[in-house]
């Protein structure tokens, strides 16, 4: 996967990745927009509820300005094992989910995406600061800022609260 970013990010803005198709999309085009950004796996026991209530989420709140931006990734016990095409093709036959797919990347450790890097650089977690496993989430502000990050188990309907005060939507 190719990742750009400037040597010092400020925020999520800073970073161009590639979907899941392979082209680039740098994330400025997503400014003022509240991120939920996720590791996602297609064979891990969280699979199918997180995808669910992604999917509710996304449904209720991307015309107010709310997108989800999912990461495959294959470091926690091999459950995101496919290519980009057959993991495009599971999410969205499977799931019928709309949100962008992106890149399978790592992480966790040296080879690290620098977008991951980022998000993981603030106060989190009693683990430090690595991913713990599949369905981590983290939440984005309409400036490009993480303002929480919530372990796999966290249910997706549960951060509705943060995303509507985040949207002024209440």
């Amino acid at each position: 996967m190719t990742t750009e970013t400037n040597k010092d990010p400020k925020s999520v803005y800073d970073f161009t990745l590639k979907d899941g198709k392979g082209n680039d999309v740098d994330l400025a085009t997503y400014k003022g927009k509240v991120l939920l950004i996720v590791n996602v796996a297609s064979k891990c026991g969280m699979t199918n509820s997180n995808y669910v209530e992604l999917n509710q989420l996304y449904d209720k709140y991307r015309h107010k300005g709310f997108e989800i931006l999912a990461f495959p990734s294959n470091q926690f016990g091999e459950e995101e094992p496919g290519t980009n095409d057959q993991i495009l093709d599971f999410v969205c036959t499977r799931f019928k989910s709309e949100f962008p797919i992106f890149d399978k990347i790592e992480v966790n450790g040296e080879n690290s995406a620098p977008l991951y890097k980022f998000l993981k650089s603030g106060k989190w977690g009693i683990f430090g600061d690595d991913i713990q496993w599949n369905f981590a989430k983290f939440l984005v502000d309409k400036d490009g800022q993480v303002v929480d990050r919530y372990y796999p188990t966290t249910s997706p309907l549960s951060l509705e609260r943060d995303i509507s005060k985040l949207l002024g939507v209440e």
